[in-house]
């Protein structure tokens, strides 16, 4: 896979980690595509990745959690070469306290961009998963009581 100009879509790319992809990713010659439904983010960031690499990405406001949404935006990039999928919720106090909606994002999103990704034939993909870590205590009086 040569880079000149290889479209590579970003996932969540106008998030913390999203961004900064986007912006090696331009200056390395890639053409870098953002889906993103700003729910953990803002639009601004597209004018910084602008400031700082003389590029404005392609940008794609899409829920990918909606199955013919990530459809009608796949459809329009199917020139891709990739996918860095960095679109998923990470707040592990969060999680806990409404873990469906984790599940609903994290999962159906997922398999959602895989699902119409393989439609698309783009065969490639960088999955990141959480940056956050669980931490899980067991006492050894736990164990034997679910005995």
């Amino acid at each position: 896979m040569t880079n000149f100009q290889s479209k590579i879509i970003v996932t969540g790319g106008c998030g913390y980690i999203g961004s900064h992809t986007v912006v090696e990713l331009i200056n390395n010659g890639y053409k870098a595509v953002i889906f993103d439904d700003l729910s953990n983010s803002q639009r601004s960031v597209l004018g910084r990745i602008y400031k700082i690499t003389g590029v404005q990405p392609d940008f794609v406001e899409v829920d990918l959690k909606c199955i013919e949404s990530t459809r009608k935006a796949f459809n329009k990039h199917k020139d891709a070469v990739a996918v860095i999928h960095f679109a998923a919720y990470k707040a592990v106090a969060e999680s806990i306290e409404n873990p469906l909606s984790y599940y609903q994002n994290n999962f159906f999103s997922l398999i959602n961009v895989l699902l119409i990704q393989r439609e698309c034939h783009i065969n490639n993909i960088i999955f990141s998963s959480s940056s956050g870590f669980w931490l899980c205590v067991l006492s050894y009086s736990c164990i034997l009581d679910a005995n």
